[in-house]
């Protein structure tokens, strides 16, 4: 397939944005739309093709944002419908489409679908939710847990009734088998389509439909002391339900109504599983997130294995994804130290398929250490023990040497790093060897070379820390090497019968440089060659 003939989501770069983290324009320590606005040029100049916001709906912010309150406005902090259309065009104008975070599986307990439901047994919005009588020894309905820790079920005095919820009490589930839940949300659905989101992000939506009858979960036998309690049982009565398709074909119709739109799924589930959300024609999702290196040992035998288990399994109709970093996980700079930081983003951003960057991960940003009193995610209180929290993953961009890194004239609502004053995007932009200039350079030389885009991705023997394959298109042939180790490392090229020149490498000080017969790579560097 040509550059040309793929669609913008195929040949393009996508960027979350942690909307309270990215930019505050009010000075109010909490980032917003008219922020994100004032930082278009930036991500244009980066590289980027569409930005995905993380919630913005009304919400009392429980737990930031995914407790919606309202699907069809937007919260005061973040600004008002207003402020969306304009961000809307001022980013289409830059050719930056814009990803819709939609929360599908819950609502807040807030939303007046939830206070209507929880009045009586027989209001008309009562089945909105899953609501169950107790057993009778008045427990729980079953034994499924919340994602976020404890019971899945909360107790409702004045209707006598458990509901459940997956993720926090104040986020009750919807019941995804009403006609009229999955009509008023499509609606919703519309209503940012109609105002110009490209896509959507679909929240949690292996959790969409659960078991009808209701049955306990199985212990998880592989369970042990360290993990989260989350972890004791396996989910298998209450996600991943075969009949979710269903629902999620008329969410992909809906969307279809629309020019050239786009749905992602939020999906941890194992590969092969992953692959039956893209629909048996594609009807389905066009992109599954494909997690997998995030939660992967970092080590060549095991992102090698990943690596070519997902390219294996691939459907010829189905596109790839990558992701590394998001908001619910720890910065890649944390996770595998800020020199192999710039080796995953080689990674990242020369496989086959659509990768995802995390903000500030351009900037090689690690989580920041997060004192007891400054605390915000509550999920780190409910599993107290198991750093469960998302706060340090969760922290301001750091834009400048100004106080608070530029991100607000006020006090922000979680702190920027200590090292802020040269670990910021306008230091970065004027170092020609800083992580930035490198993922720029990368990101530049991914738009203008179609064998990085769509070229046939294959596999080249290595082993030790290395992990090497190339990228082909019908003129021009790259060949990646990544060291994913400490010490130096020779690759052999023997076997390619090719030799070249490093175009771009991870450290930007040997572009230009002959590789002929082997070559040989630092601790913590990789390499794009453009192969004769």
């Amino acid at each position: 397939m040509a550059i040309d003939n793929l669609l913008w989501w195929q040949r393009g770069i996508i960027y979350q944005i942690y909307p309270r983290s990215f930019r505050d324009s009010n000075g109010d320590g909490i980032g917003d739309l008219p922020g994100i606005t004032s930082k278009l040029d930036y991500l244009g100049w980066l590289g980027i093709d569409a930005i995905w916001l993380s919630p913005i709906c009304p919400s009392p912010m429980v737990d930031f944002g995914y407790d919606v309150s309202n699907y069809t406005d937007v919260d005061p902090i973040f600004g008002t419908l207003d402020d969306f259309d304009e961000m809307v065009r001022e980013a289409h104008r830059r050719d930056i489409r814009v990803i819709f975070d939609f929360v599908p599986n819950h609502t807040s307990d807030q939303h007046p679908w939830f206070i209507e439901s929880r009045k009586s047994r027989d209001n008309p919005k009562r089945d909105w939710y899953i609501w169950h009588d107790a057993r009778p020894d008045g427990s729980p309905p079953n034994n499924w847990v919340s994602s976020f820790g404890g019971s899945g079920w909360t107790w409702d005095e004045q209707t006598q009734q458990f509901y459940f919820h997956e993720f926090f009490e104040q986020q009750p589930d919807l019941n995804w088998r009403n006609p009229e839940v999955r009509a008023a949300m499509y609606d919703a659905l519309r209503f940012w389509l109609d105002r110009g989101v490209d896509g959507f992000r679909l929240d949690a939506v292996w959790f969409l439909m659960k078991d009808e009858r209701l049955r306990d979960n199985p212990p998880n036998p592989e369970y042990s002391g360290d993990m989260s309690p989350n972890k004791k049982l396996i989910a298998a009565y209450n996600s991943d339900r075969n009949d979710m398709f269903t629902v999620l074909r008329e969410m992909r119709d809906v969307a279809n109504e629309y020019d050239d739109r786009l749905l992602i799924g939020e999906l941890y589930l194992p590969i092969d599983r992953l692959m039956a959300y893209y629909g048996p024609t594609g009807d389905i999702l066009q992109m599954p997130h494909n997690f997998h290196l995030l939660r992967q040992s970092w080590d060549a035998v095991h992102i090698r294995a990943t690596i070519d288990l997902y390219a294996g399994r691939l459907p010829d109709f189905a596109w790839p994804n990558w992701v590394l970093s998001n908001h619910d996980n720890p910065r890649m700079a944390s996770r595998i130290g800020p020199g192999q930081a710039r080796v995953a983003a080689m990674l990242l951003l020369t496989l086959r398929g659509t990768p995802t960057l995390y903000y500030a991960d351009e900037l090689g940003l690690p989580d920041v250490d997060i004192p007891s009193e400054h605390i915000q995610d509550p999920e780190e209180h409910t599993m107290p023990g198991h750093h469960a929290g998302r706060d340090p993953e969760r922290t301001p961009m750091q834009w400048d040497a100004s106080p608070h890194a530029g991100f607000t004239s006020g006090t922000p609502w979680l702190p920027v790093s200590h090292d802020y004053t040269t670990l910021n995007v306008e230091h970065q932009k004027n170092d020609p060897h800083s992580m930035l200039t490198m993922q720029h350079r990368l990101i530049a030389l991914r738009r203008s070379e179609p064998a990085l885009t769509d070229g046939l991705y294959a596999p080249v023997l290595s082993d030790g820390d290395l992990v090497a394959y190339t990228r082909e298109s019908s003129d021009r042939s790259f060949l990646m090497v990544l060291n994913l180790g400490s010490n130096s490392q020779e690759l052999s090229l023997t076997r390619l019968g090719r030799q070249g020149r490093i175009v771009l490498n991870t450290r930007l000080d040997r572009e230009g440089e002959a590789v002929s017969g082997s070559i040989a790579l630092r601790g913590d560097e990789g390499v794009v060659v453009r192969l004769d």
